[in-house]
């Protein structure tokens, strides 16, 4: 499978969330989607598996956000340069950090 990187989403810059199955040194996932349940922005391609997932190459980028009340979202897409992912508290284990409220 041939990917290609789109200038126009922004990469995820660093993920620290390491009991995701798509970060092994880098998320390779191809793309993420950030969401939002009770106030959090969270990365909503976390997955807690034992298994590493994803692509070969480090390419990650924001797929989607559903963060509409976020400086950064225009038309449910991320206007940011680059974002980090790290870990949330209680039930969100990787939340978006480049995330701010209007």
């Amino acid at each position: 499978m041939t990917t290609l990187e789109n200038p126009a989403m922004p990469a995820v810059h660093d993920c620290t969330v390491s009991d995701c199955s798509y970060n092994h040194d880098g998320c390779h996932a191809f793309a993420i989607t950030v969401r939002g349940d009770n106030g959090a922005a969270d990365c909503g391609t976390f997955i807690p598996l034992g298994t590493k997932g994803g692509l070969d190459k480090v390419v990650a980028q924001v797929g989607a956000c559903s963060r509409t009340d976020c400086t950064h979202n225009a038309s449910l897409e991320c206007t940011a340069q680059s974002v980090r992912v790290g870990q949330g508290e209680g039930d969100h284990h990787a939340n978006c950090l480049t995330y701010q409220p209007r």
